[in-house]
Formats: structure tokens, sequence, C-alpha cells
């Protein structure tokens, strides 16, 4: 096979790109990268000295692909499938980034904050960031609210890349800050998103993992036991 993605499967960026892979049936192998090694993260660091996952490697053409975005929208170019995850309509796909970009930032990136506060060492703990964090995905659960009414995804009724990045983020989310229950639109997607069949494939690869969590106390039953 061509392509190997380095990557973990309780990493919320990694199930992005995951997502994107299963939805097309596309072919690779996939390499899990322990960065608490040294040989493995040394491994990694020399194909991306950022050393964050994923990456993708291309063989075929002797390429490296950091970050989601770009991996995504590489695939599409040089190894398409049947669904359309970057619309080719320029306004459709500008909506598609930027709501790609908006789940990225504002849920991943301040779950992210919360999540790793609670394995800080004794001493270390930001509270200030959580709360700032909280508040963001606060906001962000609204704006995804107002977001989906009328919609069945996240920028309309085509499954596209905000919605790979949409599934992580709100699956740890949604753990450490549940939606509020008036936040109906919000519920709905996200029961849309998990039954989807390429998330649901990328959650039974994760929940090996899931007794890593930090808030593993939190995740709901028919997570843990990979009932979807």
């Amino acid at each position: 096979m061509a392509l190997t993605l380095y990557s973990h499967p309780l990493a919320s960026f990694c199930h992005k790109v995951l997502i994107a892979l299963y939805e097309n049936g596309t072919e690779f192998n996939q390499v899990i990268v322990d960065l608490g090694d040294p040989g493995e993260t040394a491994a990694l660091t020399a194909k991306w000295p950022v050393g964050k996952i994923p990456v993708l490697h291309d063989g075929a053409r002797d390429r490296v692909l950091p970050e989601t975005s770009i991996i995504i929208e590489y695939l599409q170019q040089h190894y398409p499938g049947p669904v359309t995850l970057l619309p080719t309509e320029a306004e459709r796909q500008l909506d598609a980034r930027l709501w790609e970009r908006f789940f990225d930032l504002y849920v991943s990136v301040p779950m992210q904050k919360i999540v790793t506060d609670r394995i800080r060492p004794e001493g270390g703990n930001d509270p200030v960031g959580v709360a700032d964090a909280r508040r963001t995905l606060d906001t962000a659960y609204q704006m995804i609210e107002s977001q989906l009414a009328g919609k069945s995804w996240a920028t309309g009724e085509d499954f596209t890349i905000a919605d790979c990045s949409a599934t992580p983020g709100l699956f740890y989310a949604s753990i450490v800050q549940p939606f509020a229950s008036s936040q109906r639109n919000l519920a709905a997607y996200f029961e849309r998103l998990i039954a989807r069949p390429s998330v649901q494939r990328t959650l039974a690869e994760a929940q090996p993992y899931f007794h890593f969590f930090p808030y593993r106390e939190a995740m709901p039953e028919r997570f843990v036991h990979g009932q979807g």
C-alpha cells in the first residue's frame, strides 16, 4: 500500500483523518505511535520534526503530509473516493473549510485544554485556562446549535470535511462538558455523526484505549463497551 498513517487510536485529530479515510474506503497502513517511547518518537520526528500526529506518508510520491486539513485535501486530490469531502463549488467549499476550522479551534482545542489539565503534575493546573476553555465550548455549542437548524450535516445535506472535524471534537467535548438540554439540534447531529459507519469503525478501534482517557469515569457506557 502506498499510504501509511502515523497516528494513535485515542487522539481526536487522528480520528478526523481516519473518518475521512474510512468514508472513501481508502486503503492505507496504520502505524500506532507511542509518543512516550523515545524510539517511536524519533521515527516520527524524522518525518515531521514538530512531532505531532497524525502524519501521512505517501510512498508512491515520497511525500510526507502533516496537519489534518492538508491530509484530507491531499487524499481528495490524489486518492478520491465516492464521498467528496471538500465541495467543488466555491461557496460551499468555503463553508466547509470555515466550519472545519471552527470545530478544530473552538471545540477540539478547548476540549484538549480541559482534558490535559487533569493530567498535569500536582501544582501545575491552570484553573483560569480551563474556565476560559469551558466558556469557549459554551459559545461554540450555542453557535453550532444555530448553524444546524434545518441541516443534516454541518454545512447542509452533504457530509464534508467539517463533519470529519466535528465528530472527534464533539465526542470528547460532550464528555467533559455535556450539551445543554435545550441544544436539541446539536444533540441530534451528534447522534447522526456517531451512527455513521466510518465513525463507528473509528470509535471501535479507539475503545480498547478509552481506559487511558482522563475523564474515563464520565464516559457513557455505550462508548466504554463499544456499543456506539
